[in-house]
């Protein structure tokens, strides 16, 4: 029995002690049915191109599993563990993700519009492509994630820790970053239009033809920031966030030195340990 037969009958097994109504399920059918309640370890399985509309993973772990185009809309993963998990090109739209681990996870051109993950961990997770608009994540771990021409239009990303990023080409207009640290990362032709970045570090970050037109920057603070080529940037903007002698502004921009400000930094969240195999029944006595 391969490890996703396991994983269903393990559903099958808790539909039946809580009654709820009978799952089937043909082996070689691409489309799962919906409601299915995923625990316990299912790791490198194979799920490609599966319906998983409204699934439920609670406290399982999926570490390595492949998810290409699956369809996971609605969603919810809780306390589980995805780390390194492949879910290129899938569709998560409105998926719920609290307190779960896709570190390393691919997510390649997935579909994460309007996504719920408070304190999820996406450290050095790939989000090359990736669509994550009006997305809700305060609070979320992208340390060293890739996020090359993601979309983060109008996404809430309060106190977000979005530090040793590529985020060349991704786009943040109308989103909330309040609070958020953007630090040592580079967001190359990056779209901050209408942005709210107050109280934000942007702390030796290289921002190179990003545009900054009306986005936010009271109380920011740009200490070693490369801000010399950026666009749309405008005296108001720096006069409202805090420079040092190492921050590069526009030429006639002058910066508002801070000396001595002390800078707030969430630290980023470590990832949760996957949850542990579950124990073999024991066998029957005669």
């Amino acid at each position: 029995m391969n490890k996703f037969a396991i994983a269903l009958a393990a559903f099958t097994v808790l539909a039946a002690a809580a009654g709820v109504a009978e799952a089937r399920v043909v082996r070689d059918e691409r489309d799962i049915p919906r409601q299915l309640l995923f625990g316990g370890t299912c790791r490198q399985c194979d799920l490609s191109g599966k319906k998983l509309v409204n699934a439920r993973f609670t406290g399982a772990d999926f570490g390595g599993a492949t998810l290409i185009r699956a369809d996971l809309r609605g969603a919810s993963f809780v306390g589980s563990n995805f780390q390194g998990a492949h879910l290129a090109d899938s569709d998560l739209s409105g998926a719920e993700m609290m307190g779960s681990n896709f570190s390393y996870a691919d997510f390649t051109g997935a579909e994460l519009d309007g996504v719920e993950g408070a304190g999820a961990v996406f450290q050095k997770a790939n989000f090359t492509r990736a669509s994550l608009q009006d997305a809700e994540l305060p609070a979320v771990n992208f340390n060293g994630a890739n996020l090359s021409n993601a979309n983060f239009r109008d996404a809430e990303l309060p106190h977000a820790v979005i530090t040793n990023v590529q985020a060349s080409g991704a786009s943040f207009r109308d989103a909330e970053l309040v609070g958020a640290s953007l630090i040592s990362s580079t967001f190359t032709g990056a779209n901050f239009r209408d942005a709210d970045l107050s109280g934000a570090v942007l702390v030796r970050s290289t921002f190179h033809n990003a545009d900054f037109r009306d986005a936010d920057l009271s109380r920011a603070t740009l200490f070693g920031a490369d801000l010399s080529r950026a666009r749309n940037l405008t005296q108001h903007q720096v006069s409202e966030a805090c420079s040092d002698s190492s921050t590069r502004l526009p030429a006639g921009l002058t910066p508002r030195l801070c000396k001595g400000r002390k800078i707030m930094i969430f630290n980023a969240p470590a990832p949760p340990k996957p949850p542990e195999a579950p124990r073999p029944p024991k066998s029957p006595r005669n």
